[in-house]
């Protein structure tokens, strides 16, 4: 075992050695040493690892050690993965998966996310400003060199092209939000009367108490989320206030926020006293009846340990009976959602999705410019154009005014 140090580091070899303290030769750890040159890296610099053992001693003795050195700080917060952008390693859309990974908590996120880091999503936007590129090209070449050798047929389909760039952005947009509702989860919104068993039935999905049960009316007043992972998809179930006529300004408030998130949801369950079935109360019904997509509510019967068999027997195809106490119905009831989630993220592994807000805001800047520019002539079109290619370089950080260039000179005969 050798002491790492002094002499020239072996590229891309693991070197086995004793690590010790620069200013008191103090032996901290035996560890593996590799040594990355730039460009061939991560980060697109010379990076040095230290494979340590992974006690918190250990991992403390070497920071500081370290610290102690010029030149050498604790990096910020994602700075190795900025540092890989700015030296092309990758673009944004990259970069975002990479954040993305480390928050992945389930099977979809985490594919989501490594398709976004393998460049797909990048790839599908710089397809797109390279043809945006070849039409800009164009319009600047007719507006700057309007005496030099160009196609014949340049402005033959110069409009329908713009026109079929912006369908293509306009599809990939009417995705239902389905990569960014992926990254965040598919929300549930559990509603009902108070003392239908809401609480219950979020303690038993949730196997935890996480919520207050209580046979007082009104104990829940705010909304209780819990995250939990089904079929590999994320999902957060929101326990809400009883739906009734409100005794206080804090319970009115409650109610508020139920019928909010009911509002909000990408799936409710609209929760009956199976006991009183089918009798069913106003304020829930009434949530069910106003849903407009199919399969958005789930009608569930608790407490049918409690009810007469005849009460139950026949149910419709979107009702569920469940008794939260004893545990009967629940599995029918999670296959029901996770099925509701499937669905809604149906077609996620087909194409790159959408991940951020900031890459549907650029998109549809895009889309605003290109269809200016389908109805315009001239320097507005070129402008519009400009725009449009801007709005994408946006998503990837990458926007080079010498592809312009590249295009234009290299396509046409001009300065030859």
């Amino acid at each position: 075992m050798e002491t790492f140090g002094g002499s020239a580091a072996p590229i891309r070899t693991a070197n086995y050695c004793w690590l010790r303290d620069p200013k008191s030769g103090e032996q901290i750890d035996q560890c593996l040493t590799l040594f990355f040159a730039a460009p061939d890296s991560a980060t697109g610099e010379d990076v040095a690892e230290l494979h340590l053992h992974g006690g918190s001693g250990v991992i403390a003795a070497v920071i500081g050690s370290l610290a102690r050195l010029d030149g050498l700080r604790l990096a910020e917060p994602g700075e190795f993965t900025r540092r890989a952008f700015e030296h092309g390693k990758f673009d944004l859309t990259q970069a975002e998966a990479v954040a993305d990974l480390i928050d992945a908590e389930t099977k979809a996120q985490r594919r989501q996310a490594v398709r976004q880091l393998d460049g797909k999503l990048g790839n599908l936007y710089r397809m797109w400003i390279d043809r945006l590129v070849v039409l800009l090209a164009h319009a600047e070449a007719t507006l700057d060199f309007p005496d030099e050798e160009l196609p014949e047929d340049l402005d033959a389909n110069f409009h329908f092209d713009i026109n079929a760039i912006s369908t293509e952005i306009a599809q990939h947009l009417d995705d239902g939000s389905r990569g960014e509702r992926l990254r965040d989860g598919f929300y549930v919104a559990i509603v009902g009367a108070p003392n239908v068993g809401k609480s219950t039935l979020l303690n038993c999905l949730a196997g935890r108490e996480a919520a207050i049960v209580s046979e007082t009316a009104g104990t829940t007043r705010d909304v209780i989320e819990v995250h939990l992972d089904l079929g590999g998809y994320p999902v957060t179930f929101a326990d809400t206030a009883g739906l009734r006529v409100a005794e206080s300004e804090v319970e009115e408030e409650g109610v508020r926020r139920a019928r909010d998130r009911a509002a909000k949801a990408d799936l409710t369950l609209a929760v009956f006293d199976a006991s009183l079935w089918p009798k069913r109360d106003p304020e829930t019904l009434g949530i069910v009846e106003k849903s407009g997509a199919p399969g958005a509510v789930i009608t569930v019967l608790n407490k049918v340990d409690l009810a007469a068999p005849k009460q139950t027997a026949a149910l419709d195809s979107g009702t569920v009976a469940v008794s939260a106490v004893q545990g009967t119905g629940i599995d029918d009831l999670l296959a029901g959602i996770t099925g509701a989630a499937e669905e809604s993220f149906s077609g996620a592994a087909a194409t790159p999705a959408l991940t951020r807000t900031r890459h549907r805001s650029a998109l549809e800047d895009c889309v605003e410019a290109l269809n200016r520019a389908a109805s315009v002539e001239g320097e507005v079109l070129a402008e519009d154009l400009r725009l449009a290619v801007r709005s994408l370089g946006r998503i990837t950080g990458a926007v080079d005014v010498e592809d312009l260039l590249d295009r234009i000179f290299a396509e046409f005969c001009i300065g030859k």
